[in-house]
């Protein structure tokens, strides 16, 4: 009978023992997956957090820079880590919801693969034109390339990206001609639209709000559904007759799937605690970023949204990546 209760006892200390040490999470440093570079937009928004998560964790959330095809390998490492807690990443719109409708061969599944934790930016993308164009509004700049099909050409930073997604939704509603010219970067996309190699363009509000505020570019309207801080005077796309163009960058941030309950309701909570915090949001608002923190049910619909949308634009344009 002394036996039975000595097992017993035992039984239930080792039933105990992964609840308690579930309950101590996290007992060491954490690493967040950025996809990009040292000093690109997602790198600098998980540079931004990662002190404040690991305030509210009490312990180091180390930021480690896994670049490669588009934000793809970063995010493939962070659905393949252990389900463990430790690893989480942030992922762009690119990574997330267009590179999985392209014909690249991602080699992970977005809603499978990967838990959504909460939206962190999102980063707005305004249609410029070189401060010379003769376009000052976006109807004028409608008119010009419906009397002139195949004249006015388009930057993007590839095929496929943002910037040409959005574009084609814009070629679509409004129903113009317009001629696809790709860059490899937003820098050089900004300098074919100062240069008036291309007459129009889209891209992340950073890389042109420089430009932007120096009087060297002209912005016709953003694809947000309401206007932006930065340019007040600035139309949104539905104020103009154009509410299909609905195009905003974004990054968000996951982790592996099959997470334990615990340590994934405790880096939810130190992330929108986080993006909650008025330091972060000022330094994410210099950036030129709307701060998110949404919940977790809210960030996986809009995921789901993100990839159907940018699917179809995709799919009826025929696109191929780069």
């Amino acid at each position: 009978m002394r036996l039975h209760a000595i097992l017993g006892a035992l039984l239930g200390a080792l039933t105990v023992l992964p609840a308690a040490a579930q309950d101590a999470y996290p007992t060491r440093a954490i690493r967040f997956i950025v996809p990009f570079g040292a000093g690109g937009p997602s790198d600098i928004v998980a540079r931004i957090m990662a002190p404040r998560m690991a305030a509210t964790l009490g312990q180091p959330v180390v930021v480690e820079n896994r670049a490669g095809a588009g934000g793809v390998t970063g995010v493939d490492v962070a659905a393949k880590s252990a389900p463990d807690g430790y690893t989480f990443a942030i992922g762009s719109a690119g990574a997330l919801a267009i590179s999985p409708n392209l014909d690249r061969g991602t080699p992970y599944d977005p809603l499978k693969d990967l838990a959504p934790l909460t939206l962190a930016v999102l980063v707005p993308e305004p249609l410029v034109v070189p401060i010379a164009s003769p376009y000052r509004t976006l109807q004028e700049l409608v008119a010009g390339a419906k009397a002139s099909p195949g004249k006015l050409n388009f930057g993007s930073t590839g095929s496929g990206s943002m910037p040409h997604l959005a574009a084609e939704q814009l070629r679509a509603a409004a129903g113009i001609d317009i001629v696809h010219i790709s860059y490899s970067s937003g820098g050089q996309l900004a300098t074919s639209i100062l240069r008036d190699e291309v007459q129009l363009g889209f891209a992340d509000l950073p890389v042109l709000l420089p430009q932007i505020r120096a009087g060297t570019m002209r912005a016709l309207a953003v694809g947000t559904r309401e206007r932006l801080s930065w340019l007040p005077d600035v139309p949104t796309m539905t104020e103009v007759g154009l509410p299909a163009v609905d195009a905003s960058n974004w990054h968000g941030l996951i982790a592996p799937i099959n997470m334990p309950a615990g340590p994934l309701a405790a880096l939810r909570r130190a992330a929108i605690g986080a993006l909650q915090d008025p330091d972060v949001r000022r330094l994410l608002d210099g950036q030129g970023a709307i701060p998110g923190g949404n919940s977790s049910e809210e960030f996986g619909a809009f995921l789901r949204s993100e990839i159907e949308k940018w699917g179809g634009v995709i799919r009826r344009n025929n696109i191929r990546a780069d």
